[in-house]
C-alpha cells in the first residue's frame, strides 16, 4: 500500500474528528449539570439577606452619626452663658499629683472640670503657672548651690501667679568631687 500524502491528510482529518466528537461529548455533560435559568424572583429571593446587611449596616451607622450630632447639641445647649468663670487649683484625687478636679464659678454656677498635676511639678508655683527658666548658673562654692530665675509665660485658669520666680539646687556630687580632687592635687 501506498499512501504518501493522501494518506496523512486522511489520518489527519480522522484524528480531527474524533477531537470534534470528544469536545461535544464533554460539552454535553458540562452542559447536563448545569441547572436550568431560574426565574428573577427566585434570584431576587436568594439576594435577599445580603441586601438586609447591607440595609441593616447603612441604617446603624446613620443612627451612630445621629447620636454623635445629638450629643454635641447637648453639650451646646448646657453651655453658661457666663463669660467671667474663676477657676480654683486642680486638687488631686490622691497624694499631691495626679487625676483631680478643678472647680469654677460663675455668679450663681458652680461647675467641676477634670484635670491633672504632673509628678514632677514645682509645687512651690503651682501646677497652673508656666515659666520661660533661664539656664543654670554657676555652682557657689560658698553655698553649694546654683540658681536660675524664671519669667511668666502662662498663667492657666486665671491662676495668681509670680512674675518671676527663682529656683536653686544643689550643686552636683560630680562637681563636688571634681573640686576635692583639684584641691588635693594641689597640695602635692
Amino acid at each position: 500500500m501506498q499512501c504518501g500524502i493522501s494518506c496523512s491528510r486522511k489520518a489527519a482529518a480522522r484524528l480531527q474528528e474524533r477531537r470534534m466528537r470528544k469536545a461535544a461529548a464533554s460539552w454535553d455533560t458540562r452542559t447536563s449539570t448545569i441547572a436550568p435559568a431560574e426565574p428573577p424572583s427566585q434570584r431576587a429571593g436568594r439576594m435577599q439577606p445580603r441586601g438586609l446587611l447591607l440595609l441593616l449596616a447603612l441604617l446603624l451607622l446613620a443612627a451612630t452619626v445621629e447620636a454623635a450630632k445629638a450629643k454635641k447639641e447637648k453639650a451646646k445647649k448646657e453651655g453658661s452663658e457666663c463669660q467671667d468663670w474663676r477657676w480654683g487649683p486642680c486638687v488631686p484625687n490622691s497624694k499631691d499629683c495626679g487625676l483631680g478636679y478643678r472647680e469654677g464659678t460663675c455668679g450663681d454656677e458652680s461647675r467641676k472640670l477634670k484635670c491633672k498635676i504632673p509628678c514632677n511639678w514645682k509645687k512651690k508655683f503651682g501646677a497652673d503657672c508656666k515659666y520661660k527658666f533661664e539656664s543654670w548658673g554657676g555652682c557657689s562654692a560658698q553655698t553649694g548651690v546654683k540658681t536660675r530665675s524664671g519669667i511668666l509665660k502662662k498663667a492657666l485658669y486665671n491662676a495668681q501667679c509670680e512674675e518671676v520666680v527663682y529656683v536653686s539646687k544643689p550643686c552636683a556630687a560630680k562637681m563636688k568631687a571634681k573640686a576635692k580632687a583639684k584641691k588635693g592635687k594641689g597640695k602635692d
